[in-house]
């Protein structure tokens, strides 16, 4: 199983967060928030051992397991809630498809 997930997925979720406002980079020239996200849920699709595809089929489920008050939450806290904010990015753009 790739549990990174298909490039397809993964570029269609950075386009999601560009037409969503996310800057490709910053103005210092740095990889951006959208790389961030995406780093994310490889991290997530890691511990879970999910592809991408996978965790977008259950998305309603593991998005509140890293939430306040689930099994999870100290992870979805990691880097100033960067963990639970990706999800809930990625939970849109799966409901956008």
């Amino acid at each position: 199983m790739n549990v990174i997930g298909g490039p397809n997925m993964r570029t269609g979720f950075e386009t999601f967060l560009i037409g969503r406002g996310y800057k490709i980079e910053t103005p210092a020239g740095h990889p951006s928030t959208i790389y961030d996200y995406i780093k994310r849920i490889d991290c997530v699709c890691k511990w879970e051992n999910l592809s991408w595809e996978s965790l977008a089929t259950k998305i309603a489920v593991t998005l509140p397991e890293y939430d306040v008050g689930g099994p999870k939450q100290h992870l979805g806290e990691r880097s100033h809630r960067a963990v639970i904010n990706a999800l809930k990015k990625f939970a849109e753009f799966v409901e956008n498809r």
